[in-house]
C-alpha cells in the first residue's frame, strides 16, 4: 500500500498565506501541514509517499515520488488524482487533502477498511464546527449512510442536523479496482465536467452508478484547514501538545 497527498492547489481562501507557498505549507502549530500528514502516514507504515504538486512545485523538497497536475488552476481535485495513474493502476493507495492534519490512527483505520473505496469520516464533527464557525450548518454538508455503513448521501446542503451523520475528512482509500471503476466514470464525463469534479461530485457519481463507498469513522482528533481564522481558532482551542486527543 502506498500514500499519496494532494498538492496541487494554491489555497486562494488562505489569503496572503499563500502567496509564497502553497497551502500546505501553512504552519500548523509549529510544523508544516504537509509535515503533518507524511509524519502521520509513515507512522502507520506508509513509506512509499507520493506528492501530486501543481502551485510552485518548485518550492517542495519532502522525500517522495513527485507527479505534476500542470493545468492545477484550471481543474479540480479529481483531476489532480488521475496524474498519479501510474501508482492507482497497481497499488492500493491512500489519498489524503493536503490541507488536513489528522493522527496515524485515522490512517490504520482506513487501511483496515476491506473496500475498493472507502473514506474517512468524523462522527463527532460538530465540535469542530462549532470552533471554526457561528454557524455549522452554513458550512457543513450531508453525509449518510445505509446499515452497513456505506454511504448513500454526500455534500449537500441542509438546516438539518439529523442529515449530518459525520463529515468527510479528506482520507481516501482506492484500490486498482476502485481505481478502474473511477476512470470509467470520469471518462463518461465532458471534458469540462472532468474539470470541474471534487471528490464530493464523485462520490456521489459513484453512489448514483451504485458502486459502494465504504465509511469508516475516526476515534481522535483531525483539523481542516481552509482560512487563516481556522488557524486562529485553533490555537486557542489547543495546544500543541493537546493536538490529537481523544474525544
Amino acid at each position: 500500500m502506498r500514500a499519496l497527498i494532494l498538492a496541487a492547489g494554491r489555497g486562494s481562501r488562505m489569503g496572503d498565506l499563500t502567496s509564497k507557498l502553497p497551502k500546505c505549507r501553512t504552519i500548523f502549530f509549529g510544523k508544516e501541514l504537509i509535515n503533518w500528514q507524511i509524519d502521520s502516514l509513515k507512522e502507520a507504515g506508509l513509506d512509499e509517499l507520493g506528492i501530486i504538486t501543481g502551485y510552485l512545485k518548485e518550492t517542495f523538497n519532502h522525500e517522495a515520488t513527485y507527479f505534476t497536475n500542470k493545468r492545477w488552476s484550471e481543474t479540480n481535485m479529481v483531476m489532480t488524482l488521475m496524474e498519479a495513474a501510474e501508482w492507482l493502476e497497481n497499488y492500493d493507495c491512500i489519498i489524503s487533502y493536503s490541507d488536513i492534519c489528522y493522527s496515524s490512527d485515522a490512517v490504520k483505520r482506513l487501511m483496515h477498511t476491506n473496500a475498493d473505496i472507502a473514506i474517512s469520516y468524523d462522527p463527532d464533527w460538530l465540535n469542530l464546527w462549532k470552533i471554526r464557525m457561528e454557524d455549522p450548518l452554513s458550512d457543513a454538508e450531508t453525509f449518510k449512510m445505509d446499515e452497513n455503513k456505506n454511504l448513500v448521501e454526500i455534500g449537500k446542503k441542509t438546516d438539518r442536523l439529523s442529515d449530518i451523520s459525520g463529515q468527510f475528512m479528506g482520507l481516501i482509500r482506492i484500490t486498482p479496482n476502485g481505481y478502474r471503476a473511477i476512470k470509467n466514470l470520469i471518462q463518461s464525463r465532458s471534458r469540462k465536467e472532468q474539470d470541474r469534479m471534487d471528490f464530493t461530485s464523485l462520490l456521489n457519481l459513484m453512489i448514483q452508478n451504485n458502486f459502494k463507498v465504504a465509511t469508516t469513522p475516526i476515534a481522535d482528533q483531525w483539523y481542516e484547514v481552509d482560512t487563516e481564522s481556522d488557524l486562529k481558532a485553533y490555537e486557542k482551542w489547543r495546544s500543541v501538545d493537546d493536538v490529537f486527543n481523544k474525544y
